[in-house]
């Protein structure tokens, strides 16, 4: 378990976690409702137990439980049934950049998964989402379009039809015009701008490499602009081309500037006790409005205090030689004594002892 795999781990302490023991996981392949998916999925159970474990709240769709018998599945959609009950949640303040009738989209806080995992299945974007959605609307949904990893803040969307969502989803590289996110990394960057094209592959941990040679993999385009460095650390602006797992990290730290806190690709500092990486702004076509979206997200405010951190800045002045620094030592006695000898006139050289 890494640095961070632990943190997590004490963080989500009684928060939600998972034995898979307990539960049951089957995935939609076609649109149906979901008491007649339950039935087809456990025919051994009488009809009668079946829905008593819907009315029990055993049963969750993406992580959220759900009671209606007629609730509406979509093909993707993941439908859990538990052997225990599954608690609803305290309302959530969302940070909410963006809504209309078709899509939401939020600023999603580090450490929040953005859709369920194998052990996390209730504390998660779209959890918090459909729980503010559905308390205004009941009965009304939301739907994936996109992912950041967990450890990523910032521009999250979702849509609000299955219809919208296939729409996004399928048209996503023509209509995205922008992705933008900060990252801090370690070290200075050799150049001040810089524009990445690699070939990415993933091995069987599921972890992204850099593909050697003439290895094929997929195509990964990234850019940075240098915002601002120190000693220590760069503040890049970056922009993604493709949007390939991890892709970011990996290619930065394929080139020694690994993002600060990400010890899933190496070991950097963690000064901030977070991943470093943050996506500040998404701009694509409105699928209904059919005019350019711009959602942005404000940098997270430990990263300028990171950078402007005044034990970290520069030195104005160029790295000085001992031969110099002797010099200048010297010079300074020479200066001292000079000025006593002006403030005492019996100062004499041989030493600070007054002439009697």
């Amino acid at each position: 378990m890494n640095k961070n795999d632990k943190k997590k781990k004490e963080n989500h302490v009684n928060k939600g976690l998972v034995d898979p023991k307990n539960i049951k996981e089957f995935e939609v392949r076609h649109e149906t409702t979901l008491l007649e998916f339950l039935f087809a999925k456990m025919p051994d159970s009488p009809k009668k137990t079946v829905k008593s474990i819907l009315a029990n709240q055993q049963v969750s769709v993406g992580g959220v439980p759900v009671t209606k018998f007629d609730y509406k599945l979509f093909p993707e959609d993941i439908v859990i049934v538990s052997k225990l009950r599954i608690r609803k949640r305290k309302a959530t303040k969302l940070d909410i950049i963006y809504e209309d009738n078709s899509i939401i989209a939020i600023n999603k806080p580090s450490g929040l998964l953005s859709i369920a995992s194998d052990r996390e299945k209730g504390r998660t974007a779209y959890r918090l989402v459909t729980d503010y959605v559905a308390s205004r609307e009941p009965g009304k949904r939301i739907f994936v379009v996109h992912r950041l990893d967990e450890d990523t803040s910032g521009v999250l969307i979702f849509a609000k039809s299955y219809e919208i969502k296939e729409q996004l989803q399928n048209s996503w590289g023509e209509i995205v015009k922008k992705r933008g996110y900060y990252a801090i990394v370690e070290g200075k960057m050799e150049k001040e701008s810089d524009r990445f094209v690699d070939q990415l592959g993933e091995n069987s941990l599921h972890l992204v490499y850099v593909c050697k040679g003439n290895q094929k993999g997929k195509e990964s385009i990234t850019a940075y602009r240098v915002m601002k460095s120190n000693k220590k650390y760069s503040l890049l602006d970056v922009n993604i081309d493709t949007g390939r797992k991890n892709q970011i990290r990996v290619q930065l730290g394929h080139r020694g500037h690994h993002v600060l806190g990400d010890d899933k690709y190496g070991e950097p500092e963690d000064p901030l006790g977070r991943l470093a990486l943050h996506a500040y702004e998404l701009d694509f076509i409105h699928p209904v409005k059919n005019k350019l979206m711009k959602f942005t997200a404000p940098m997270p405010e430990d990263f300028m205090k990171l950078m402007n951190n005044e034990s970290l800045k520069k030195s104005d002045s160029a790295p000085k030689t001992k031969k110099r620094e002797l010099k200048e030592s010297k010079n300074a006695i020479k200066l001292r004594k000079s000025r006593m000898a002006s403030k005492y006139p019996k100062f004499k050289k041989g030493g600070n002892k007054r002439a009697k």
